[in-house]
């Protein structure tokens, strides 16, 4: 009698490990990230921390297979919001009555908080005498996203990281 193997395919509660080359755009695209296999993207499938549209085109993918898809903007990170681009008052970025020389650069990011105490990273696009105006977007927002890449593994998760929804262990959250 022949013994069958069970090819494993990327579902819900599945640890998958893929690489990647991220572009904008298209293939020809600039190249924003690149995954390769020492250290591979790791992650629990269906947990809702990915996109989407990035996890159904992975969907059904065996380990060894390559893929390659583009996300429109609208179904990544959105169009740019003209309301996530404010005007701060310089004051608000002084330390003991002075703003740091080397704080301000225009393309730095900085981590700051809403009024609720929540974190929201933000680019420094101009930087005036009495204002700094900041981009509190997405850095992809507005941009079409390419990726090209292979399928490295893929396992049943455990049942702790079921409960956690997230990967524990080589590649994933350590505790």
């Amino acid at each position: 009698m022949a013994v069958q193997k069970l090819i494993m395919e990327i579902q819900n509660n599945t640890v998958v490990s893929i690489t990647y080359d991220l572009k904008i755009g298209s293939a020809e695209g600039a190249l924003v990230e690149k995954v390769d296999s020492s250290a591979p993207f790791v992650f629990l499938f269906g947990a809702g921390g990915l996109l989407p549209e990035f996890e159904e085109n992975l969907h059904g993918l065996t380990a060894g297979k390559s893929f390659e898809f583009t996300i429109e903007s609208d179904n990544a990170y959105g169009p740019v919001q003209d309301e996530a681009i404010i005007e701060l008052p310089l004051n608000i970025f002084e330390v003991d009555g002075a703003v740091p020389d080397d704080l301000l650069v225009v393309g730095r990011y900085l981590t700051m908080q809403d009024h609720q105490g929540n974190p929201l990273r933000g680019k420094i696009e101009k930087v005036g005498t009495e204002n700094v105006t900041m981009d509190f977007n997405h850095p992809l927002a507005g941009a079409d996203l390419h990726f090209k890449g292979g399928v490295e593994s893929i396992r049943e998760a455990t049942e702790e990281e079921l409960a956690h929804g997230h990967v524990h262990g080589e590649g994933g959250h350590h505790h």
